[in-house]
């Protein structure tokens, strides 16, 4: 009897090894390979009969004929709305039929629950929606459900982890829409490896894909993440599915934000805004307002910037604290900001504005926990910890936003007109911008919008 040949396969980025290594030489993680047992790759037609496809022209020797451009009809107007308008915005207007989507985020943060809103939301519009748990029984599910009030229409649940038992319900149901809580506990029976295992994990997100191709059903993927934030599994999960959404935000705050890192059928820099209450996930229409309710008024190092995600203007809070250092090189401890960024900053006022913090211990903070990555709050930052060194307070009604360049220079940002509309909006009443942003910028009425081109004109205009 021949002997079953096994291979080595690093859990981290799937990188495969005849024999174990310490160390993957792809990714560099340690003790992450696990010897699994070496599978013959399957036909494009077995995998088709597999999945109840029709075979026609994945025989060998068949031919097959391309598709003209012009003759492929338009699906502009295909998508389907999710019922959950800050999905819809992340997704780029609604769930394209046919796609792969995967949501990953830290346990506990509303994964299940969004999911469960939202399959809930369409089945009672007249869809079928198939919801598979492998990680909880029918009654749990609609334990949560009736602690969220749902009341679904055409929902059926599935607990089951067996990817085949799984194919064969949905070709006797025929759903609109699946859900598969989660891609790691699925496990397909030809397979001998555990569940969350790079095979499996390759093998179920494999065959989830070309069920949505072939018969056009979008299948949502609920993904883990390791102690890193990263999605479990390897890195070919991300490049399989279309889209990659990340639910993010801290247990001790009621507020959560999904956003995508990757979207064939939409932007990638889109932000969604959910509130956890006790009916659910409820959509932030103002994300402002909510950043903005605790600000602290008249206290030095808080400046409040407009920022941009996606389409969307959110304004935020920028919190700095300089305080004397008791050891010869200062801290610097940031959040919600690019740390290097803030270094940067800091030895830039101090060649071009004079203020001497390289010595002092250097605090910054985005209010609320966002995460900020455009350049467009470096001029918030700048403000923040002038206001801190100074220990002088910003006025409450002033709002800023620019790029801050090494020589000091203030430069213009994208979409000057949509920041001071939200800013007007929430009731400031000055803004301070890049000069460069200031020929042919429709300012709204009641609104002092003042033009910087350097950092020390900026600090003459705050203080």
């Amino acid at each position: 009897m021949p002997r079953d040949k096994t291979i080595f396969t690093c859990q981290h980025c799937g990188y495969q090894s005849r024999k174990w290594l310490g160390r993957c030489p792809d990714c560099g993680a340690w003790n992450s390979f696990v010897e699994e047992r070496e599978e013959k790759a399957r036909s494009a037609a077995a995998l088709a009969r597999d999945l109840g496809i029709p075979t026609v022209g994945l025989r060998s020797g068949a031919k097959i004929a391309p598709t003209h451009y012009a003759q492929v009809p338009s699906q502009d107007d295909a998508r389907l709305s999710s019922g959950i308008t800050e999905l819809d915005r992340v997704l780029g207007g609604g769930i394209v039929p046919g796609s792969l989507l995967l949501i990953g985020g830290d346990p506990g943060i509303g994964k299940s629950t969004l999911l469960l809103q939202m399959a809930a939301g369409l089945s009672c519009r007249g869809e079928r929606i198939l919801y598979v748990s492998g990680e909880e029984s029918e009654r749990q599910i609609k334990l949560r459900g009736d602690r969220l009030g749902l009341h679904p229409g055409d929902l059926h649940l599935l607990p089951e982890t067996c990817l085949e038992r799984v194919l064969d319900v949905v070709a006797d149901l025929k759903p609109t829409l699946i859900v598969v809580d989660s891609v790691q506990t699925t496990y397909s029976e030809r397979l001998d490896s555990a569940p969350g295992s790079v095979s499996q994990v390759r093998e179920t997100a494999g065959q989830c894909l070309l069920l949505a191709k072939h018969r056009n059903i979008p299948i949502f993927l609920i993904g883990h993440v390791t102690k890193d934030g990263l999605l479990a599994g390897p890195k070919t999960l991300e490049h399989i599915v279309d889209t990659v959404i990340y639910f993010e935000g801290e247990r001790h705050h009621n507020y959560r934000i999904i956003r995508a890192v990757k979207n064939r059928f939409g932007p990638t820099d889109e932000l969604g805004m959910f509130e956890m209450t006790g009916a659910g996930l409820l959509p932030v229409a103002n994300p402002s307002a909510l950043f903005l309710q605790q600000r602290p008024v008249g206290v030095a190092g808080s400046v409040v910037v407009a920022c941009l995600e996606g389409t969307r203007p959110v304004l935020v809070e920028l919190q700095a604290l300089v305080s004397s250092s008791k050891y010869g090189t200062g801290r610097r401890t940031v959040e919600g900001v690019e740390p290097n960024r803030v270094a940067l900053l800091i030895a830039m006022l101090e060649k071009r504005a004079g203020l001497q913090m390289l010595g002092e211990d250097v605090f910054v903070n985005v209010a609320g926990g966002l995460a900020l990555a455009e350049p467009a709050v470096d001029l918030g930052i700048v403000a923040a910890l002038a206001s801190s060194f100074r220990n002088t307070a910003i006025d409450p009604a002033t709002a800023v936003f620019g790029e801050v360049g090494l020589a000091g220079e203030v430069r213009a940002t994208s979409q000057p007109a949509v920041r001071l509309r939200e800013a007007a909006a929430m009731g400031f009443e000055r803004v301070i911008v890049p000069a460069g942003n200031l020929p042919g910028l429709s300012v709204p009425e009641g609104l002092e919008v003042i033009g910087v081109r350097s950092v020390l004109d900026a600090l003459d205009a705050l203080f």
